[in-house]
């Protein structure tokens, strides 16, 4: 037997394999097996999420600053916390209201700040590009970038109707949006594809790998 053949890993590759071939089975049609794979996928995922949430947020944020830190500031977002829970409490359910209203609002600000340092500003900072450089190549690229820019704005600014020149700028940045939307589906399909290939590749080379065999070179 090779000795890097062991009764755990060909266990756990083979309840891989298992639940890969239970997911596929919906390609030929809803079934139990899939919908079997698909609950214990999202069990797991929930339970690996709530416990990971435990460990990484709860404890070392909240709970070990109150009882060993004496940050007793902290009371609040227990109590905020546990107020949460009141929702399965048709009588109090409404206390529920004051944590996920401070949630949302505290969510939205701090949204709205990553968003303007995140994606505008650093947006507006990379379209302003110079079309006078070196390259010819590069100074096309960025021209058509700018301009590209510029008439989706113009297609989304709807103050003005868009007729004569605002129109004609505005159905340009239309073609610059179907050429981007496009561009994004395709980078999803590869992504899907990518995923695909390497479920597979797990199929045909490192599940018989698990048993020390090998179906494909």
């Amino acid at each position: 037997m090779n000795p890097e053949v062991t009764l755990s890993g060909m266990f756990g590759a083979t309840l891989a394999g298992l639940l890969t071939l239970a997911i596929f089975s919906f390609l030929f049609r809803d079934n139990p097996f899939y919908k079997f794979a698909e609950h214990l996928f999202v069990g797991l995922a929930s339970g690996y999420y709530v416990a990971l949430q435990f460990h990484t947020v709860f404890l070392p944020n909240l709970w070990t600053p109150l009882t060993q830190q004496g940050q007793y500031i902290n009371i609040i977002p227990l109590l905020l916390a546990v107020i949460l829970f009141t929702r399965f409490i048709p009588n109090l359910a409404w206390l529920s209201r004051w944590s996920i209203g401070l949630m949302v609002g505290a969510y939205a600000g701090l949204a709205l700040i990553g968003a303007l340092q995140g994606d505008l500003v650093a947006q507006v900072q990379a379209n302003m590009l110079p079309i006078a450089t070196a390259s010819m190549l590069q100074n096309i690229g960025n021209l058509v970038l700018i301009l590209g820019t510029l008439t989706c704005l113009v297609f989304f600014f709807f103050s003005t109707e868009h007729k004569g020149a605002i129109g004609a700028t505005a159905r340009i940045g239309v073609y610059f949006l179907m050429v981007s939307f496009g561009a994004s589906y395709g980078f999803t399909v590869m992504g899907r594809i990518a995923l695909l290939i390497g479920r597979l590749t797990f199929l045909f080379q490192e599940w018989p790998a698990a048993f020390g065999a090998r179906w494909m070179p």
